[in-house]
């Protein structure tokens, strides 16, 4: 397999283990403001609180991916992309903040002011991202040198906002899940009730972007016209998403969790055979698009870092494991909890 190819996926194995990990984080906080008492507050907060920066790194782990196997994506994204990016940036800071400062105090205004930020800042993490998706369907334009000539204003663009809306949804039902998952008693009889709704929310919010992405993006849809055998990913994809209500009912939360995790992930393998072999489409002028082939760095240099990968890629999948069997169960407050 060309090496180029091997570096498309990898890349997207790193971003799908992020949707997947930091995904139930943002869900969790944009859910947050749902809970009433300070004590169900500090029970959803504390359900990520020991994984949420770990969570973190699959995202700086696919952003160094991105620099060392395809060098003009990075620098046509991120200069392009450049007040997004530092409004995610800030976002993401701030959610940090929010998550630390706020238990420091017991004033009640104090907690609520922070348990808004964090709300905020994670229901504006999932949407940039979902935006930022959005915007590789629809493509942006980019002129030969492979520099972007919109604006800000460009990405914000009426399909974007839809897919940033549906990745909100998605993640508000993964989110919804692992409180389930995370909590016991009356407050998860509450979460339970907001399942439903979470995944009705989502499958409106995608059966609206599928049929907008047919409609007007048809070419997303072109290699599984050509390969009828890739259609099994949107079955698969289906099968998960309608096995997540019935694990809920039997109560087989960790079931649900893993039908959850599977539908990102599938949908995360469907945008990348939507888009292959383009990373960055160029839209009006097609043939600016960046691609694993005009964007990728030297054969040498692909195998080189493949090593790399191969080398660290175990510590990173081991790290996440283990962190996450150390805190597995139902959350418990003590004097240590946010």
């Amino acid at each position: 397999m060309e090496l180029n190819i091997v570096w498309f996926g990898l890349v997207g194995v790193l971003l799908a283990g992020y949707a997947v990990l930091d995904g139930f984080d943002l869900g969790v906080g944009a859910l947050h403001l749902l809970t009433k008492t300070d004590t169900e507050r500090r029970i959803t907060l504390n359900s990520i609180g020991p994984v949420w920066d770990g969570n973190e790194v699959w995202l700086v782990t696919a952003g160094g991916a991105l620099f060392a196997a395809f060098p003009d994506v990075y620098a046509t994204v991120f200069s392009g992309f450049y007040t997004a990016f530092m409004l995610l940036l800030f976002v993401l800071i701030f959610r940090a903040v929010a998550i630390e400062f706020r238990s420091k105090q017991e004033n009640p205004r104090w907690r609520s002011a922070w348990d808004v930020a964090f709300s905020v800042s994670s229901v504006v993490i999932a949407l940039l991202m979902g935006v930022a998706l959005g915007n590789i369907i629809t493509g942006i334009p980019l002129n030969q040198s492979k520099e972007f000539t919109g604006n800000f204003l460009t990405l914000l663009n009426p399909y974007s906002l839809l897919v940033g809306i549906t990745t909100v949804a998605l993640f508000m039902m993964h989110g919804s899940i692992y409180l389930v998952l995370k909590t016991e008693g009356e407050l998860q009889i509450k979460i339970r009730s907001w399942v439903n709704n979470a995944i009705i929310f989502f499958v409106i919010c995608f059966v609206t972007t599928t049929m907008s992405t047919l409609i007007y993006y048809p070419s997303m849809a072109a290699h599984f016209k050509d390969y009828p055998a890739l259609f099994l990913i949107a079955v698969l994809n289906m099968l998960a998403i309608a096995n997540i209500p019935r694990e809920i009912h039997k109560g087989s939360e960790f079931r649900a969790f893993l039908s959850s995790s599977s539908s990102i992930v599938l949908l995360m393998l469907l945008f990348a055979v939507g888009i292959f072999p383009n990373i960055v489409p160029s839209d009006p002028s097609p043939e600016y698009s960046l691609t694993i082939y005009n964007a990728a760095s030297s054969q040498k240099t692909l195998m080189i870092m493949l090593i790399v990968a191969l080398i660290g890629m175990p510590f990173v999948v081991a790290y996440t494991v283990i962190i996450h069997k150390v805190y597995k169960g139902k959350v418990r407050l003590d004097e240590s909890s946010y």
